[in-house]
Protein backbone atom coordinates (compact mmCIF):
# COMPACT_ATOMS: atom_id res chain seq x y z
CA UNK A 1 0.00 0.00 0.00
CA UNK A 2 2.77 2.59 0.34
CA UNK A 3 4.13 1.50 -2.68
CA UNK A 4 0.90 2.99 -4.66
CA UNK A 5 1.56 6.27 -2.34
CA UNK A 6 5.07 6.70 -3.11
CA UNK A 7 4.12 6.45 -6.61
CA UNK A 8 0.99 9.33 -6.15
CA UNK A 9 3.90 11.28 -4.63
CA UNK A 10 6.13 11.05 -7.71
CA UNK A 11 3.42 11.59 -9.83
CA UNK A 12 2.41 15.04 -8.02
CA UNK A 13 5.78 16.36 -7.77
CA UNK A 14 7.14 15.07 -11.65
CA UNK A 15 3.84 15.32 -13.08
CA UNK A 16 4.42 12.47 -15.11
CA UNK A 17 4.92 8.56 -14.28
CA UNK A 18 8.63 7.46 -15.42
CA UNK A 19 8.15 4.77 -18.04
CA UNK A 20 9.46 3.17 -21.00
CA UNK A 21 11.06 5.16 -23.96
CA UNK A 22 9.31 5.25 -27.31
CA UNK A 23 11.90 2.88 -28.84
CA UNK A 24 11.30 0.52 -25.74
CA UNK A 25 7.82 0.85 -26.35
CA UNK A 26 7.98 -0.59 -30.31
CA UNK A 27 10.56 -3.49 -29.17
CA UNK A 28 7.82 -4.79 -26.06
CA UNK A 29 5.01 -4.36 -28.79
CA UNK A 30 7.29 -6.42 -32.07
CA UNK A 31 7.86 -9.01 -28.70
CA UNK A 32 4.13 -8.75 -28.41
CA UNK A 33 3.34 -9.50 -32.05
CA UNK A 34 5.92 -12.48 -31.94
CA UNK A 35 4.28 -14.24 -29.04
CA UNK A 36 1.35 -13.79 -30.81
CA UNK A 37 2.21 -15.47 -33.85
CA UNK A 38 4.80 -18.29 -32.66
CA UNK A 39 1.59 -19.17 -30.21
CA UNK A 40 -0.78 -19.27 -33.00
CA UNK A 41 1.79 -21.34 -35.42
CA UNK A 42 2.48 -23.96 -32.21
CA UNK A 43 -1.30 -23.96 -32.15
CA UNK A 44 -1.45 -25.70 -35.77
CA UNK A 45 1.18 -27.68 -35.61
CA UNK A 46 -0.18 -29.17 -32.38
CA UNK A 47 -3.66 -29.42 -33.86
CA UNK A 48 -2.12 -31.60 -36.20
CA UNK A 49 -0.40 -33.94 -34.00
CA UNK A 50 -3.22 -34.59 -31.68
CA UNK A 51 -5.71 -35.22 -34.97
CA UNK A 52 -3.31 -37.80 -35.89
CA UNK A 53 -3.23 -39.44 -32.05
CA UNK A 54 -6.59 -39.33 -31.43
CA UNK A 55 -7.48 -41.03 -34.64
CA UNK A 56 -5.14 -44.30 -34.15
CA UNK A 57 -5.66 -44.08 -30.32
CA UNK A 58 -9.71 -43.78 -30.52
CA UNK A 59 -9.50 -42.80 -27.07
CA UNK A 60 -12.67 -40.47 -26.18
CA UNK A 61 -10.39 -38.35 -23.44
CA UNK A 62 -8.11 -37.50 -26.27
CA UNK A 63 -10.72 -36.80 -28.91
CA UNK A 64 -11.99 -34.03 -26.32
CA UNK A 65 -8.49 -32.88 -25.98
CA UNK A 66 -7.70 -32.61 -29.72
CA UNK A 67 -11.41 -30.47 -30.02
CA UNK A 68 -9.89 -28.62 -27.48
CA UNK A 69 -6.91 -27.51 -29.48
CA UNK A 70 -9.34 -27.25 -32.39
CA UNK A 71 -11.07 -24.34 -30.10
CA UNK A 72 -7.15 -23.07 -29.39
CA UNK A 73 -6.99 -21.76 -33.43
CA UNK A 74 -10.15 -20.37 -33.06
CA UNK A 75 -9.38 -18.53 -29.93
CA UNK A 76 -6.02 -17.65 -31.42
CA UNK A 77 -7.82 -16.05 -34.57
CA UNK A 78 -10.32 -14.08 -31.89
CA UNK A 79 -7.21 -13.18 -29.76
CA UNK A 80 -5.14 -11.81 -33.15
CA UNK A 81 -8.49 -9.79 -34.49
CA UNK A 82 -8.64 -7.88 -31.04
CA UNK A 83 -5.18 -7.18 -30.96
CA UNK A 84 -5.17 -6.27 -34.31
CA UNK A 85 -8.89 -4.12 -33.76
CA UNK A 86 -7.25 -2.50 -30.36
CA UNK A 87 -4.37 -0.95 -31.87
CA UNK A 88 -6.22 0.16 -34.99
CA UNK A 89 -8.80 3.27 -33.59
CA UNK A 90 -11.69 4.57 -35.05
CA UNK A 91 -12.59 7.97 -32.97
CA UNK A 92 -16.33 8.17 -34.81
CA UNK A 93 -17.52 5.14 -34.50
CA UNK A 94 -15.29 4.15 -30.96
CA UNK A 95 -14.94 7.53 -29.53
CA UNK A 96 -13.76 6.07 -26.62
CA UNK A 97 -11.34 2.77 -28.01
CA UNK A 98 -11.86 -0.77 -27.81
CA UNK A 99 -10.21 -2.13 -25.39
CA UNK A 100 -13.55 -3.39 -23.58
CA UNK A 101 -12.92 -5.69 -26.68
CA UNK A 102 -10.75 -7.99 -24.02
CA UNK A 103 -13.37 -8.79 -21.39
CA UNK A 104 -15.65 -9.64 -24.31
CA UNK A 105 -12.86 -11.57 -25.82
CA UNK A 106 -13.16 -14.45 -22.70
CA UNK A 107 -16.91 -14.65 -22.99
CA UNK A 108 -16.56 -16.08 -26.87
CA UNK A 109 -14.25 -18.33 -25.93
CA UNK A 110 -16.02 -19.61 -23.21
CA UNK A 111 -19.57 -20.24 -25.21
CA UNK A 112 -17.26 -22.13 -27.79
CA UNK A 113 -15.51 -24.39 -24.83
CA UNK A 114 -18.97 -25.47 -23.44
CA UNK A 115 -20.14 -25.94 -26.93
CA UNK A 116 -17.07 -28.37 -27.34
CA UNK A 117 -17.56 -30.13 -24.51
CA UNK A 118 -21.19 -30.90 -24.95
CA UNK A 119 -20.71 -32.12 -29.04
CA UNK A 120 -18.01 -34.45 -27.46
CA UNK A 121 -20.52 -36.21 -24.62
CA UNK A 122 -23.16 -36.05 -26.34
CA UNK A 123 -21.68 -37.56 -29.88
CA UNK A 124 -21.34 -34.26 -31.83
CA UNK A 125 -25.59 -34.42 -32.83
CA UNK A 126 -26.87 -31.49 -30.82
CA UNK A 127 -26.44 -28.25 -30.40
CA UNK A 128 -27.49 -24.51 -29.01
CA UNK A 129 -27.05 -21.03 -29.87
CA UNK A 130 -26.55 -17.69 -28.21
CA UNK A 131 -24.03 -16.02 -26.53
CA UNK A 132 -26.45 -14.58 -24.29
CA UNK A 133 -27.57 -17.39 -22.98
CA UNK A 134 -24.64 -19.11 -22.34
CA UNK A 135 -24.93 -18.65 -18.48
CA UNK A 136 -28.36 -19.94 -17.90
CA UNK A 137 -27.49 -23.34 -19.21
CA UNK A 138 -24.20 -23.70 -17.69
CA UNK A 139 -25.77 -26.15 -15.38
CA UNK A 140 -28.09 -27.97 -18.04
CA UNK A 141 -24.78 -28.49 -19.99
CA UNK A 142 -22.83 -29.73 -17.07
CA UNK A 143 -25.57 -32.76 -16.03
CA UNK A 144 -26.25 -33.49 -19.94
CA UNK A 145 -21.92 -34.13 -19.99
CA UNK A 146 -22.60 -36.11 -17.25
CA UNK A 147 -25.24 -38.03 -18.10
CA UNK A 148 -24.23 -38.82 -21.60
CA UNK A 149 -21.07 -40.20 -20.29
CA UNK A 150 -22.85 -42.26 -17.58
CA UNK A 151 -24.43 -43.35 -20.77
CA UNK A 152 -21.85 -44.62 -22.73
CA UNK A 153 -20.72 -46.16 -19.96
CA UNK A 154 -24.06 -48.20 -18.27
CA UNK A 155 -26.25 -48.80 -21.43
CA UNK A 156 -23.61 -49.54 -24.09
CA UNK A 157 -21.87 -52.39 -22.65
CA UNK A 158 -19.38 -53.36 -25.32
CA UNK A 159 -16.56 -50.48 -25.56
CA UNK A 160 -16.99 -47.78 -28.11
CA UNK A 161 -13.08 -47.68 -28.72
CA UNK A 162 -12.17 -51.14 -29.52
CA UNK A 163 -8.76 -49.68 -31.35
CA UNK A 164 -7.51 -48.74 -27.23
CA UNK A 165 -5.95 -51.74 -27.06
CA UNK A 166 -3.73 -51.14 -29.78
CA UNK A 167 -2.68 -48.41 -27.95
CA UNK A 168 1.16 -47.52 -28.47
CA UNK A 169 4.08 -45.84 -26.74
CA UNK A 170 4.19 -43.54 -29.30
CA UNK A 171 1.01 -41.92 -28.56
CA UNK A 172 2.14 -40.61 -24.94
CA UNK A 173 5.14 -39.46 -27.04
CA UNK A 174 2.89 -37.06 -28.89
CA UNK A 175 0.30 -35.92 -26.27
CA UNK A 176 4.10 -35.33 -24.25
CA UNK A 177 5.74 -33.40 -26.47
CA UNK A 178 2.20 -31.06 -27.26
CA UNK A 179 2.05 -30.78 -22.68
CA UNK A 180 5.96 -29.65 -22.77
CA UNK A 181 5.37 -26.98 -25.91
CA UNK A 182 2.03 -25.45 -24.05
CA UNK A 183 4.12 -25.32 -20.71
CA UNK A 184 6.94 -23.57 -22.92
CA UNK A 185 4.48 -21.07 -24.28
CA UNK A 186 2.49 -20.62 -20.70
CA UNK A 187 6.13 -19.70 -19.25
CA UNK A 188 6.76 -17.23 -22.65
CA UNK A 189 3.56 -15.43 -22.72
CA UNK A 190 3.49 -14.83 -19.15
CA UNK A 191 6.15 -12.90 -19.26
CA UNK A 192 4.71 -10.15 -20.84
CA UNK A 193 1.82 -7.55 -19.52
CA UNK A 194 -0.25 -7.30 -22.39
CA UNK A 195 -3.72 -8.81 -21.72
CA UNK A 196 -4.22 -9.95 -25.30
CA UNK A 197 -1.01 -12.50 -24.55
CA UNK A 198 -1.74 -12.39 -20.99
CA UNK A 199 -4.90 -14.47 -22.41
CA UNK A 200 -2.85 -17.02 -24.91
CA UNK A 201 -0.92 -18.02 -21.45
CA UNK A 202 -3.45 -18.79 -19.79
CA UNK A 203 -5.16 -20.70 -22.61
CA UNK A 204 -2.05 -22.93 -23.09
CA UNK A 205 -2.41 -23.68 -19.57
CA UNK A 206 -5.39 -24.82 -19.66
CA UNK A 207 -4.13 -26.42 -22.37
CA UNK A 208 -1.46 -28.35 -20.16
CA UNK A 209 -4.22 -29.39 -17.74
CA UNK A 210 -6.69 -30.63 -20.28
CA UNK A 211 -3.51 -32.63 -22.17
CA UNK A 212 -2.37 -34.28 -18.75
CA UNK A 213 -6.29 -35.25 -17.89
CA UNK A 214 -6.82 -37.00 -21.65
CA UNK A 215 -3.34 -38.74 -21.34
CA UNK A 216 -4.09 -40.29 -17.80
CA UNK A 217 -7.22 -41.21 -19.29
CA UNK A 218 -6.41 -43.08 -21.80
CA UNK A 219 -3.54 -44.78 -20.09
CA UNK A 220 -5.97 -46.20 -17.86
CA UNK A 221 -8.76 -47.29 -20.09
CA UNK A 222 -5.94 -48.92 -22.28
CA UNK A 223 -3.77 -50.82 -18.87
CA UNK A 224 -7.38 -51.46 -17.16
CA UNK A 225 -11.00 -50.80 -18.49
CA UNK A 226 -12.45 -48.53 -20.92
CA UNK A 227 -15.05 -46.91 -18.58
CA UNK A 228 -12.28 -45.21 -17.26
CA UNK A 229 -11.88 -43.09 -20.89
CA UNK A 230 -15.57 -41.48 -20.89
CA UNK A 231 -14.87 -40.69 -17.16
CA UNK A 232 -11.90 -38.81 -17.89
CA UNK A 233 -14.05 -37.41 -20.92
CA UNK A 234 -16.38 -36.27 -17.83
CA UNK A 235 -13.39 -34.54 -15.87
CA UNK A 236 -12.13 -32.74 -18.94
CA UNK A 237 -15.86 -31.53 -19.08
CA UNK A 238 -16.56 -30.45 -16.11
CA UNK A 239 -12.96 -28.75 -15.81
CA UNK A 240 -13.41 -26.75 -18.92
CA UNK A 241 -16.61 -25.29 -17.62
CA UNK A 242 -15.78 -24.27 -13.84
CA UNK A 243 -12.08 -22.65 -15.70
CA UNK A 244 -14.01 -20.58 -18.36
CA UNK A 245 -17.25 -20.30 -15.99
CA UNK A 246 -14.70 -18.64 -13.50
CA UNK A 247 -12.71 -16.31 -16.06
CA UNK A 248 -16.26 -15.40 -17.47
CA UNK A 249 -17.80 -14.44 -14.11
CA UNK A 250 -14.33 -11.97 -13.54
CA UNK A 251 -14.35 -10.83 -17.09
CA UNK A 252 -18.74 -9.84 -16.50
CA UNK A 253 -17.65 -8.14 -13.24
CA UNK A 254 -15.21 -5.96 -15.35
CA UNK A 255 -17.95 -4.68 -17.94
CA UNK A 256 -20.70 -3.69 -15.57
CA UNK A 257 -18.99 -1.14 -13.61
CA UNK A 258 -17.66 -2.66 -10.61
CA UNK A 259 -15.89 -0.54 -8.12
CA UNK A 260 -12.16 -0.83 -7.57
CA UNK A 261 -10.50 -2.05 -4.06
CA UNK A 262 -10.81 0.46 -1.37
CA UNK A 263 -7.06 0.97 -1.00
CA UNK A 264 -7.20 2.66 -4.88
CA UNK A 265 -9.36 5.76 -4.47
CA UNK A 266 -7.68 6.24 -1.16
CA UNK A 267 -4.77 6.63 -3.26
CA UNK A 268 -5.91 9.07 -5.80
CA UNK A 269 -7.59 11.01 -3.40
CA UNK A 270 -4.23 11.54 -1.98
CA UNK A 271 -3.46 12.66 -5.62
CA UNK A 272 -5.69 15.23 -5.68
CA UNK A 273 -5.67 16.95 -2.76
CA UNK A 274 -2.05 17.48 -3.40
CA UNK A 275 -2.28 18.39 -7.23
CA UNK A 276 -2.84 22.33 -6.09
CA UNK A 277 -2.93 24.32 -3.30
CA UNK A 278 -6.21 26.33 -3.97
CA UNK A 279 -8.36 22.84 -4.00
CA UNK A 280 -10.76 23.41 -0.79
CA UNK A 281 -12.42 19.96 -0.54
CA UNK A 282 -12.51 16.92 -3.02
CA UNK A 283 -16.10 15.67 -2.85
CA UNK A 284 -16.40 12.65 -4.56
CA UNK A 285 -13.96 10.15 -6.08
CA UNK A 286 -15.11 7.02 -7.75
CA UNK A 287 -12.73 4.35 -9.21
CA UNK A 288 -14.96 1.74 -11.54
CA UNK A 289 -14.17 -1.08 -14.54
CA UNK A 290 -14.78 -0.46 -17.55
CA UNK A 291 -13.38 -3.16 -19.28
CA UNK A 292 -9.39 -4.23 -18.28
CA UNK A 293 -9.46 -0.32 -17.15
CA UNK A 294 -10.97 1.82 -14.44
CA UNK A 295 -12.77 5.11 -15.11
CA UNK A 296 -12.55 7.93 -12.82
CA UNK A 297 -14.83 10.42 -11.95
CA UNK A 298 -13.57 13.13 -9.47
CA UNK A 299 -15.31 16.32 -7.92
CA UNK A 300 -13.15 18.81 -6.37
CA UNK A 301 -13.94 22.30 -4.63
CA UNK A 302 -12.39 25.19 -5.70
CA UNK A 303 -12.79 28.68 -4.45
CA UNK A 304 -15.96 30.22 -5.78
CA UNK A 305 -14.53 33.27 -6.43
CA UNK A 306 -11.47 31.59 -8.72
CA UNK A 307 -11.66 33.00 -12.52
CA UNK A 308 -12.53 30.00 -15.03
CA UNK A 309 -9.48 30.33 -16.74
CA UNK A 310 -7.35 29.31 -13.34
CA UNK A 311 -10.55 26.67 -12.50
CA UNK A 312 -10.19 25.35 -15.68
CA UNK A 313 -6.65 24.60 -15.89
CA UNK A 314 -6.44 23.45 -12.62
CA UNK A 315 -9.07 20.80 -13.36
CA UNK A 316 -7.51 20.01 -16.86
CA UNK A 317 -3.86 19.06 -15.34
CA UNK A 318 -5.18 16.93 -12.84
CA UNK A 319 -7.15 14.92 -15.53
CA UNK A 320 -4.17 14.80 -17.62
CA UNK A 321 -1.76 13.62 -13.95
CA UNK A 322 -5.10 11.10 -13.63
CA UNK A 323 -4.92 9.52 -17.19
CA UNK A 324 -1.36 8.99 -16.71
CA UNK A 325 -1.76 6.22 -14.42
CA UNK A 326 -1.74 2.63 -15.92
CA UNK A 327 -4.95 1.75 -14.34
CA UNK A 328 -7.34 4.85 -15.63
CA UNK A 329 -8.09 4.08 -19.25
CA UNK A 330 -10.66 7.93 -18.89
CA UNK A 331 -10.05 10.56 -15.77
CA UNK A 332 -13.52 12.55 -15.29
CA UNK A 333 -12.76 16.06 -13.18
CA UNK A 334 -15.87 17.68 -12.11
CA UNK A 335 -15.25 21.83 -10.82
CA UNK A 336 -17.84 22.74 -7.92
CA UNK A 337 -17.82 25.73 -5.94
CA UNK A 338 -19.19 23.94 -2.36
CA UNK A 339 -20.24 20.39 -1.30
CA UNK A 340 -23.51 20.84 0.24
CA UNK A 341 -25.97 19.35 -2.59
CA UNK A 342 -27.67 16.24 -3.90
CA UNK A 343 -25.88 14.14 -6.54
CA UNK A 344 -25.17 16.22 -9.80
CA UNK A 345 -27.02 12.84 -11.45
CA UNK A 346 -30.59 11.62 -10.98
CA UNK A 347 -29.52 7.98 -12.11
CA UNK A 348 -26.11 7.85 -10.12
CA UNK A 349 -27.16 4.48 -8.43
CA UNK A 350 -29.76 2.75 -10.84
Amino acid sequence: MLEGFTEMDELAERGFVPGMSKEEQDNLAKSETLAIRISNIANMLLFAAKVYASVTSGSLAIVASTLDSLLDLLSGFILWFTAFSMQTPNPYQYPIGKKRMQPLVCIILLKDYTYINYYVCDSWIKSCQGILVFASVMATLGLQIILESLRTNVIQCKPCRSCLKSFESWVVGIMLSVTLVKLLLVLYCRSFSNEIVKAYAQDHFFDVITNIIGLIAVILANYFDNWMDPVGAIILALYTIRTWSMTVLENVNSLVGKTATPEYPQKLTYLCWNHHKAIRHIDTVRAYTFGSHYFVEVDIVLPADMPLQVAHDIGESLQEKLELLQEIERAFVHLDYEYTHKPEHARSHC
